[in-house]
């Protein structure tokens, strides 16, 4: 007898050569496998989830190599740590209480690090049971190893899987709320919103911690679901939606995340994102390492290969205070031969850029870049020369003032001594625009601002400054001073210091994006970028470090801005002006 043979060649002609392309990108989403006797699995229910919400799903074998990590997590969009048997609680420094189950060496550790590494990445993360323990773990919560002694209803059900046998209460102005607003799937209680879930543990989170809030209580005091109070796409839950009919819109949720995620990288990709101001340098006395992760920086190279930044400029930050005995010129010096000895250290991976077109050599080349600035014209000891000695050195801007009046101008937070720019002001400024450095006019007082609007040949700069009318701080620039500067073709950068962003209390990036979008509708999208202040106080809520810049670029693509008006507001303003100053040099 002759059995016709299954014609498999045919359907995969049908299936992916039918038309071009083969098939149509989807977020690859990363799901940790279990292990047990020697093998890596996974339930389907993991798997399936995320192909009928629309992702490819990839399973992460357990392992601790973290090369392999890193380049497994360059190629996803998001990812899920999935459930499984009790952490190791060494890890956290505790001995293993009477209760505790089953452990799984293979996986703990792996997960630890694949967790920490996704978090500093971006990338989007769903925490399911063990994996909502997990970002506890990770991120500074805390897991009690066992919690029979204080539910009332029992964590650990004996009926199948994909039956729900409790129900949570949802907050409602939560991620988790969001996710299933306007579905049949929520049950309305007094006001109170509750979802009906399975639950498979005996452990849980009893503190989230400072990153996440609480968003799903169950009826027991339990913590059923956190979110990321840090603008992170990141969502924890300690039941099992894989096995659940209600459980597909936390895996679409985590998809449409993903599909963002790959945008946002893909933005970044394509264009250049300038930094136009960080004080890095301030941090130098501190024997920081810019190679490593340093803990006690906003801005190095991992930080920035994380957020997909490509250059920061750099300044040499001099408080007015420092006496001329005490050789402010040489400072700057000392500072920029810093700056060099990293650079020339980390020579394959970062380079010194002076002009724009150095900007997007280096990013073809695949090397970060750093510009050179200086903050406060005190640096000039009062000379012309000195200017001209940096100029030789590849500053692009030097800041005229600080917080005090200098022998240049006045200050926003000085007495006014000068009434605006002084006589030697006058020379330096004609001198910079001789010399093609930008002339930048953050912590300039009003006065001073528009006298050197009147006498700069060439546009000006603010580098990090923000809106007044939404923050009324001296240092901040009016409506009036805004207009004033666009009509004169230059650049203001909105920055992220807590102060000039909100008048009480932390800025957030909402903030941050309420002062960019005033600034874009006072004086038009060729006018408006963003100098953050790194490593000099700046840093909010959701924009902490380089490594959180995606979050920026995610913002503008939510709030619908094209690709060419995200590359002006990412540098490209700023270094149009920059280029018409250095042709204007003589």
């Amino acid at each position: 007898m002759t059995t016709n043979p299954f014609d498999w060649q045919s359907q995969l002609v049908a299936s992916a050569y039918a038309a071009f392309p083969e098939a149509p990108h989807k977020p690859v989403i990363g799901i940790t496998g279990n292990y047990g006797e020697l093998t890596c699995k996974l339930a389907e229910g993991y798997y399936k989830s995320v192909v009928r919400a629309g992702g490819v799903p990839v399973i992460i074998p357990p392992l601790s190599d973290t090369s392999v990590i890193i380049n497994t997590l360059e190629h996803l969009d998001g990812l899920i740590l999935s459930g499984g048997a009790d952490y190791d609680p060494h890890y956290v420094g505790e001995e293993p209480c009477p209760l505790l189950g089953t452990i799984n060496e293979e996986r703990d550790l792996p997960e630890l690090f694949i967790t920490q590494l996704a978090y500093n990445r971006q990338l989007p993360i769903l925490g399911i049971c063990r994996g909502i323990q997990t970002l506890a773990m990770v991120l500074g919560g805390h897991v009690r190893q066992d919690i029979s002694d204080i539910w009332q209803h029992n964590h650990s059900q004996e009926e199948a899987r994909h039956v729900a046998t409790h129900s949570v209460t949802v907050e409602k102005d939560s991620l988790l709320y969001n996710i299933y607003s306007g579905s049949k799937l929520f049950t309305l209680h007094s006001s109170l919103f509750t979802l009906e879930v399975n639950s498979f543990h005996h452990q849980a989170v009893d503190d989230a911690g400072p990153r996440f809030r609480v968003t799903a209580r169950s009826d027991d005091g339990i913590i059923e679901a956190m979110e990321s109070t840090e603008y992170k796409s990141i969502l924890g839950v300690q039941w099992h939606p894989e096995c659940l009919e209600n459980g597909g819109p936390i895996f679409s949720w985590l998809v449409g995340e993903a599909m963002q995620y790959r945008q946002t990288c893909d933005t970044h990709r394509r264009v250049l994102t300038l930094d136009t101001h960080c004080d890095t340098p301030m941090f130098f006395p501190q024997h920081v390492d810019f190679g490593t992760r340093d803990p006690k920086l906003l801005v190095d190279l991992h930080k920035m290969a994380e957020g997909h930044q490509d250059a920061t400029i750099m300044v040499a930050y001099l408080p007015q205070t420092m006496p001329l005995d005490e050789h402010p010129k040489q400072y700057t010096d000392d500072i920029f031969d810093k700056i060099e000895a990293i650079v020339a250290k980390h020579s394959e991976h970062v380079a010194i850029a002076r002009t724009p077109d150095d900007l997007w050599q280096h990013k073809h080349q695949g090397r970060k870049s750093i510009m050179l600035g200086i903050e406060n014209g005190h640096a000039l000891e009062g000379s012309l020369d000195n200017l001209r000695h940096f100029a030789q050195r590849g500053i692009v801007y030097m800041t005229l003032c600080h917080n005090g009046d200098n022998d240049i101008c006045d200050s926003a937070r000085g007495e006014h001594r000068h009434h605006g720019v002084s006589a030697f002001g006058r020379e330096v400024i004609s001198e910079m625009n001789r010399l093609g450095i930008m002339v930048d006019l953050s912590h300039a007082g009003e006065e001073s601002f528009y006298d050197a609007l009147s006498l700069s040949s060439t546009p000006i700069v603010c580098s990090h400054s923000s809106c007044r009318a939404l923050c009324d701080h001296p240092r901040n620039l009016t409506d009036n001073q805004m207009r004033a500067l666009a009509q004169h073709g230059g650049v203001m950068q909105v920055t992220l210091y807590h102060g000039f962003l909100v008048k009480d209390g932390d800025a957030t990036l909402d903030d941050a994006m309420r002062h960019l979008e005033h600034a874009i509708e006072v004086m038009g999208i060729d006018h408006v970028g963003l100098g953050t202040d790194f490593d000099g106080d700046g840093g909010i809520r959701g924009l902490a470090s380089s490594a959180e810049l995606l979050n920026y670029t995610r913002e503008l693509l939510k709030r619908k801005f094209s690709e060419a008006d995200i590359q002006k507001l990412w540098g490209g303003n700023f270094l149009r002006v920059m280029r018409l100053v250095q042709q204007s040099r003589a």
